[in-house]
């Protein structure tokens, strides 16, 4: 079977997703995609769910209630990617990888954006951050970025992913605040938390989280071997026995005990995607995410399980190890 070019791929996904979503996303384009603005519009009370930097301290003591500022919004946008590419997402039990799911949702939010005059950049990480992508617009640049994801080769490692090493790089990179999208399965060593949680207090980041089912439960296969996908150390496991079945699930279920905590602390909205996921689906669940965010920020009331910093995750466990 002949391998489709880099054109193909995003011209299927302008025909099959982009079109779809025509008409869906364009009336909410402003709260969508919320611009970086230095014009003081208005001054508002302060409600729980403000950033603190915008209050006006000023106006808050004369009047002794905490009021923020509003800004002017620019209509343009520059957005980055930091994408994971390290050896576990290539991991996928059918004929789609996490890797081939994080370069077509990519390529399509890239598409949207840039159509509209914003610009995007990328960050590339493998076993160490690889390549800078500055943000550009226009699709040429976006064929560029998805011709990098598809033939992007991590430096061969023996230690696992160290995310906040793309996450601190992200810091020095990125000049201005900015939309940010970490794509990544959440495989890595700990402490990255921490990193996306700087990350957050200079830029709006939303974690875009990689699965596959196949990470949640093991099926019975018999005697196999399993690979981790990042150091290559291999394991010969019964996957016959029960007892190993309960245990690997009892340890996805902790792993994903653990990933939400963290993303919890760092106060991020997370968006999973699954590899079976329907983009089009995908891009959806983001769009209502923004708009829950900008209603809030405009002070507009929703049920009290959505008012919290961390979106609910669409799946209540994941996988316990970087791919077999």
């Amino acid at each position: 079977m002949t391998t489709p070019t880099t054109e193909a791929i995003l011209r299927r996904l302008e025909w099959t997703v982009i079109r779809r979503l025509d008409g869906l996303l364009q009336g909410d384009y402003r709260t969508l995609f919320r611009g970086a603005g230095l014009d003081l519009s208005d001054l508002r009370e302060y409600q729980h769910h403000d950033d603190v930097r915008h209050i006006d301290w000023n106006v808050t003591a004369r009047l002794q209630s905490p009021y923020v500022r509003q800004f002017t919004e620019d209509r343009e946008l520059n957005a980055w990617f930091l994408l994971d590419l390290s050896g576990s997402v290539d991991f996928g039990s059918n004929e789609r990888t996490k890797r081939i799911v994080s370069a077509e949702f990519v390529a399509v939010l890239a598409r949207v954006l840039t159509r509209h005059g914003n610009r995007v950049g990328a960050v590339l990480y493998g076993s160490q951050v690889d390549a800078v992508l500055p943000a550009r617009g226009g699709r040429l640049h976006v064929l560029e970025l998805l011709q990098r994801l598809r033939n992007h080769t991590p430096t061969p490692s023996t230690s696992e992913t160290r995310l906040r090493d793309l996450l601190d790089a992200a810091l020095r990179i990125i000049p201005r605040r900015t939309m940010v999208f970490v794509v990544s399965d959440f495989f890595s060593a700990p402490g990255w938390h921490e990193s996306l949680a700087r990350l957050t207090l200079r830029h709006e980041v939303m974690a875009v989280r990689l699965y596959d089912a196949a990470e949640t439960e093991l099926p019975d296969m018999g005697l196999v071997t399993i690979q981790d996908a990042e150091t290559g150390e291999q394991l010969f496991v019964d996957t016959h026995d029960p007892a190993f079945r309960e245990r690997f699930v009892r340890a996805a279920e902790q792993r994903e005990d653990d990933l939400r905590e963290a993303l919890n602390r760092a106060g991020v909205d997370t968006l999973e995607l699954s590899t079976d996921d329907d983009l089009v689906d995908a891009v959806l669940r983001f769009a209502e995410m923004r708009a829950q965010r900008s209603r809030l920020a405009v002070g507009g009331g929703l049920p009290g399980h959505l008012l919290g910093r961390s979106a609910t995750l669409t799946r209540s466990h994941s996988g316990g190890g970087g791919g077999a």
